[in-house]
């Protein structure tokens, strides 16, 4: 792994992008974002997350994270991409109404089989390109950048019309769908 890409100061906030094995759209189902969400929510309560920012993409998730407990943010990061992984995996074999099942366990197989550090399956690329956030521009620019992304994507008009996204939050509908420290 490059020395570009390190969590070095666990005090900083760091731009993280998760994203799945050969781009492909899982969170075009409802069910896959609120596993992910319920996740952000289990590691806010009981791991130390801050979440500062986070995007939900059809292929990829966004965020601006932090930790405020002893947890390093790679365990926290870690413990994430495993637990939905997982999830996800549990999730496609028993929903009757998947009906892309074999197309996404043919994938996530041959991404697992092909990556030893997993037994069976692999949902997530295994990078997250940390970015540490050091200066209030960087910030600005991460945010903008992260809330940007449906509208660039053509999905929305408005940042603050996406639902999957921290934007509502930053622009006065706290709460929304999960709950963010606000950073400017």
């Amino acid at each position: 792994m490059s020395r570009k890409y390190k969590f070095r100061d666990q005090d900083k906030l760091y731009f993280v992008t998760f994203t799945i094995v050969k781009w492909i759209d899982l969170f075009t189902r409802q069910v896959y974002r609120d596993i992910f969400l319920n996740s952000l929510r289990y590691c806010q309560k009981n791991k130390g997350l801050d979440l500062c920012a986070y995007c939900i993409m059809s292929n990829h998730v966004h965020l601006i994270v932090g930790r405020s407990g002893d947890l390093p943010i790679e365990g926290i990061i870690r413990d994430i991409k495993k637990f939905t992984s997982v999830k996800f995996i549990k999730e496609v074999n028993s929903n009757p109404k998947e009906s892309r099942r074999d197309f996404l366990l043919w994938h996530f197989g041959y991404a697992g089989r092909s990556n030893s550090n997993n037994s069976k399956y692999q949902v997530w690329q295994q990078h997250s390109h940390p970015l540490e956030i050091n200066t209030s521009e960087k910030l600005i620019n991460f945010l903008n950048y992260i809330h940007q992304n449906p509208v660039k994507a053509g999905i929305v008009l408005s940042p603050e019309d996406y639902l999957y996204s921290s934007a509502p939050n930053y622009a006065g509908n706290i709460e929304l769908l999960i709950d963010v420290i606000l950073v400017e």
